[in-house]
């Protein structure tokens, strides 16, 4: 009898072991395809088949793009066949602000490059994207006009997946926009921050509405869609956690990888160095320009502040600037005659592309370095 109620027990706790896995199981699965639901094909074609029942013209072959937008929540799409007429278009409502928190934000993203990629792809996921990398919100009035600078050299394959990611994030937050690709012509030693500079300037160039400043290497993407490029009251660093560092601040005054500036907090520190050649230490330097100037850096939560960074090689004639430690301990000496007021560069091409601008300038070489004894 004993082992009978003993047999009857183990069967009831195995049976209720057996519940609890699939129970836990099923809750794994539904996390799982929360995250990554988007990147599935199964569920971007069943969303496109819903989007198209609500906007009969949204583009279902864009499964990293958004749909578009008709003006104003509740309005109706327009008709294939009509236009609207001067009275309707009289009438229709004028332009809300956009939300401060976007509503069709996604969150974690799943960033990966092992897809092919090409502009040709980018090109197709993006219609509502103007020549030359512009966009603008078509259903609320942006609270900034952004441009995105990105420093480059023989990059192109790196150049495809940030777009990629990028067109998408940028458009669903909301954010009036244009991406410009500052090319450093010849083979000379590099110089981001100097490239950096130009961009500046040239995009202001370009339009002079520009009132926020995003700099970005072009080989770091954005883990969440809630790491929203704007600025904001202090200078912003984005890039609080890549993966090479283990998703940690590598340290406390980090401003390197993606980082965002007013027009008014640019100026106010004279820009970035132009004196820093080779890999390092400018980012350092523009740190020291922020605080040495009354200002603090902000930054993101660090669960939203994720990068990942597509892995390469280092640049040939990108080797480590072995000046960069005594060039960041004499920042306050240099800053006000080393920046944005005594750039020099020569303009070389302005292209205008489907997906982004590109800048190619000559910014020089490095001075010869001392001998020594």
């Amino acid at each position: 009898m004993t082992r009978l109620l003993l047999g009857v027990t183990l069967e009831r706790i195995c049976k209720a072991v057996l519940l609890l896995c699939l129970l836990h199981f099923v809750i794994i699965m539904i996390l799982y395809f929360d995250v990554y639901a988007q990147h599935l094909d199964f569920f971007s074609r069943f969303n496109a088949r819903n989007a198209s029942r609500a906007h009969p013209f949204s583009n279902s072959s864009r499964p990293n793009g958004t749909a578009p937008s008709y003006g104003p929540a509740g309005a109706e799409a327009p008709s294939p066949s009509t236009k609207p007429s001067t009275n309707q278009s009289a009438t229709e409502k004028p332009l809300q602000p956009c939300q401060e928190t976007p509503p069709g934000l996604v969150g974690r993203l799943l960033i990966e490059f092992s897809s092919p990629m090409s502009m040709e792809r980018v090109q197709r996921e993006n219609p509502d994207v103007r020549q030359g990398g512009k966009y603008t919100p078509p259903d609320c009035l942006p609270r900034q006009k952004v441009a995105i600078l990105i420093p480059f050299r023989h990059r192109e394959h790196h150049l495809k997946y940030w777009l990629h990611y990028l067109h998408p994030i940028l458009r669903r937050q909301k954010v009036a926009y244009g991406i410009y690709i500052i090319n450093q012509f010849g083979e000379d030693t590099f110089n981001r921050a100097k490239l950096l500079n130009v961009g500046f300037m040239e995009a202001l160039k370009d339009d002079d509405e520009y009132d926020c400043f995003i700099f970005s290497d072009v080989d770091l993407i954005p883990m969440d869609d809630r790491n929203l490029y704007r600025c904001y009251e202090q200078p912003r660093h984005f890039a609080v956690g890549m993966d090479k560092f283990g998703f940690r601040l590598p340290y406390a005054g980090y401003f390197g990888g993606v980082s965002g500036l007013s027009k008014s907090q640019f100026l106010k520190i004279n820009g970035f160095p132009n004196e820093y050649w080779g890999w390092g230490g400018e980012d350092d330097d523009i740190f020291n320009r922020i605080s040495l100037n009354g200002m603090k850096v902000s930054r993101p939560d660090i669960r939203i502040g994720r990068y990942r960074m597509i892995k390469h090689e280092r640049d040939k004639h990108n080797e480590p600037n072995p000046q960069r430690f005594t060039k960041i301990q004499n920042t306050k000496m240099t800053m006000k005659r080393d920046g944005i007021s005594s750039l020099q560069y020569r303009l070389v091409e302005i292209s205008r592309q489907p997906m982004y601008t590109n800048i190619t300038v000559e910014i020089g070489r490095p001075p010869p370095r001392l001998a020594r004894g």
